[in-house]
């Protein structure tokens, strides 16, 4: 019975490369999306312009791999039946069930698919210039002497288009390999999040004393006699009234 690994071009997985029999060896990036639809005209045409700029600086082949996953949201419907059990308003009850139908319709209808998008970058045997000897990990140096130079360009341009990437570790190398051979069993589950309920209380906060009011400091009055010296003499000056002759 012929064993799955003998149909696999992949020797070996080690420093987060992917080791081949032939003797070269694979880096793998995961690339994010972006919904073009949803930009302006403008932004559109920057992308294009940006991801046309990264296939002409391209000295060396690579290969872009889109992989769809079924999901599974069963957990999700059961989430909205519990959530709907514990609503009081009727109206918000009402929504709930025509959603909940609406996405339970809309499974039966169509595949829920979850797209990642992968860019592997190769190096080959004859740039390494090996013989047709199995590869080593004693080549390790000089394959990451040709191939990370290559990854940060690739990152670099993609970068100019606001798409990022990230090279995949060794752990994830084998779950991406894994979910590859194994579709039937690799369905993603949409697991919901449970927020546990919180009760809100009315804050208790305590009676605070309003801050007394300093006492005023008595100013002391000085008799206006001392400001002014001689306005008691005014007071007491008479007031003399000459009547004019007839004879003016």
């Amino acid at each position: 019975m012929t064993k799955t690994q003998n149909s696999l071009t992949v020797q070996d997985i080690n420093s987060d490369l992917l080791l081949l029999k032939d003797g070269g060896a694979t880096l793998v990036l995961k690339v994010g999306a972006v919904n073009f639809g949803l930009l302006s005209q403008k932004e559109q045409l920057a992308i294009v312009d940006s991801f046309a700029q990264l296939l002409n600086s391209l000295s060396f082949p690579i290969q872009i791999i889109i992989q769809s996953i079924k999901l599974d949201i069963s957990s999700y419907l059961t989430l909205l039946d519990s959530a709907q059990k514990l609503q009081n308003n009727p109206l918000l009850s009402a929504m709930m069930t025509r959603y909940r139908n609406f996405i339970q319709q809309t499974i039966k209808e169509n595949e829920v698919l979850d797209k990642n998008f992968y860019i592997a970058i190769n190096v080959s045997s004859l740039e390494l210039g090996l013989s047709l000897k199995p590869n080593s990990l004693s080549q390790l140096p000089k394959i990451k002497a040709i191939i990370l130079p290559r990854r940060d360009q690739i990152i670099r341009q993609l970068s100019r288009a606001g798409i990022k990437a990230e090279q995949l570790k060794n752990a994830q190398l084998v779950k991406l390999f894994f979910n590859i051979y194994n579709q039937t069993i690799s369905t993603k589950i949409v697991t919901p999040v449970q927020v546990p309920p919180v009760k809100l209380a009315a804050p208790q906060v305590a009676a605070t004393p309003f801050p007394t009011q300093p006492k005023p400091t008595p100013i002391p009055i000085t008799p206006t006699s001392n400001f002014f010296p001689n306005l008691a003499r005014a007071k007491t000056h008479p007031f003399v009234v000459e009547e004019l002759g007839d004879n003016i």
